[in-house]
């Protein structure tokens, strides 16, 4: 039996679209200009806005969301605008979008959907559709009923069910059973995922995360000439891109790109990037990426945390990147000002134009200051003939002497303290370190 198709292709590419903006009590706006961020987003999914519509609540209206002179008024606006859709700012349940597609006479779409469109479409590779179904149909199972609302005449008996309870119980067998089969391939995603993340446990590696749109595939691309794809548009990326990292007169570190973050990320989306985010998760540093030139940056870095805590990664060794510096008065000040605002402290705060090429090398020195934290030196005495100890020091460690007594190698060298372990399996005594580390503690 062929999967069901559980809601109608909610694209809303070439489509005209009205938007609407609510704001309550738990949930306030953070701007003038409160539909700044869903307008990104619906021209990100390639539509065309050409209303918009905003109010202020105490509490919602059971039915609609909004009040009844407000659904008139965007009834009146979809009419007057042509629109092909509606778009919320705000999360809808299965009966508002009834009761406001019936009022207006086109589809109705909420932002948790829209961003689901915009993933979908920017879906590449077999993980990213995989997790973007999985999400789909995590938050079209609740809402299956009202497709089957036109059938609601028939009622069922003992022993005789109105076809659209048939259809609706026979639907959300099928969905169920989609949403566990995807659930087992992703669980085989993510274990082929842990298992490559840990492979690179002897690297440096460093994890650039961040709002979305801050510029964080454009600071890859600078610094490791990785090719990322860029483009002024939200979410232009979802998956994760992993390149060397060459820093002058130190080492290499592995940069990974993560998918960016935005204000109420659905909670679905958030669970199945779970693989995606593994980079994230298994980073020995995290430079977190802002806009510096947005003026709402505070409410970003917060957005940011909230996904960070949610995937455990809050307490991880974390650098303040402000971006688009270039395009500020004073620097200085914004960087104090988003230090002082912001709940949870980075170990570092520095300050880039990644247009300009601006203070990259602060950053550089920043990224050597905390993974060197990891370090410590040793005195090495090696057989010549352990060839391999001697290949694995020169390929992840630091030699800066080394000479040669007879049979015996003597090396002075710097090593991730992680390495310790690897290098007593291949027969090597490690004395207790030249230099004191806080880091070294054993």
């Amino acid at each position: 039996m062929s999967r069901p198709e559980v809601r109608e292709q909610q694209t809303v590419e070439q489509e005209k679209t009205v938007l609407v903006g609510v704001e309550l009590p738990r949930r306030p706006w953070i701007s003038a200009d409160p539909l700044d961020e869903l307008r990104g987003l619906a021209v990100s999914a390639g539509a065309t806005v050409v209303g918009e519509l905003t109010q202020r609540r105490q509490e919602i209206q059971h039915g609609t969301y909004i009040g009844k002179g407000k659904v008139d008024e965007l009834a009146q606006l979809v009419e007057a605008t042509d629109a092909d859709v509606v778009i919320f700012d705000n999360e809808l349940t299965p009966a508002q979008t009834r009761n406001l597609e019936t009022a207006t006479h086109v589809k109705v779409i909420d932002r948790s959907e829209l961003i689901l469109d915009i993933f979908a479409s920017r879906a590449r590779t077999t993980a990213a559709r995989l997790q973007v179904e999985l999400a789909q149909l995590e938050y079209s199972l609740p809402r299956l009923k009202q497709m089957w609302t036109h059938l609601s005449r028939y009622k069922g008996g003992i022993g005789l069910r109105g076809p659209g309870e048939t259809q609706l119980e026979e639907d959300r067998r099928l969905v169920t059973h989609r949403i566990q089969e995807l659930k087992k391939k992703l669980h085989d995603v993510e274990s082929r995922k842990e298992r490559e993340v840990r492979s690179r446990s002897e690297e440096h590696t460093v994890s650039l995360v961040g709002y979305t749109n801050a510029g964080k595939s454009s600071l890859m691309n600078a610094l490791t000439d990785g090719g990322a794809y860029v483009e002024d548009k939200l979410f232009s990326t979802l998956e994760t891109r992993t390149r060397q990292w060459k820093i002058k007169d130190w080492g290499k570190v592995l940069l990974s790109d993560t998918v960016g973050f935005i204000r109420y990320l659905p909670h679905h989306l958030v669970a199945s990037f779970k693989a995606t985010l593994e980079e994230a998760r298994q980073a020995r540093l995290l430079l977190h990426v802002v806009d510096a030139s947005n003026p709402f940056v505070v409410e970003h870095i917060k957005a940011v945390n909230q996904v960070l805590e949610e995937l455990d990664c809050l307490q991880k060794p974390t650098i303040l990147v402000l971006n688009k510096i270039d395009k500020l008065a004073d620097p200085l000040e914004a960087e104090q000002r988003v230090a002082h605002a912001i709940e949870r402290r980075p170990d570092r705060v520095v300050s880039i134009s990644v247009h300009r090429k601006q203070g990259l090398d602060h950053l550089a020195e920043a990224v050597i200051s905390i993974l060197s934290e990891d370090l410590f030196d040793l005195h090495l005495d090696i057989h010549s003939s352990n060839g391999k100890a001697l290949a694995y020091l020169a390929a992840h460690g630091e030699v800066y002497h080394q000479e040669t007594q007879g049979e015996k190698i003597l090396i002075d060298c710097r090593l991730p303290k992680v390495l310790a372990p690897r290098l007593e399996s291949m027969g090597i005594r490690l004395p207790k370190p030249v230099s004191t580390n806080p880091a070294y503690s054993e």
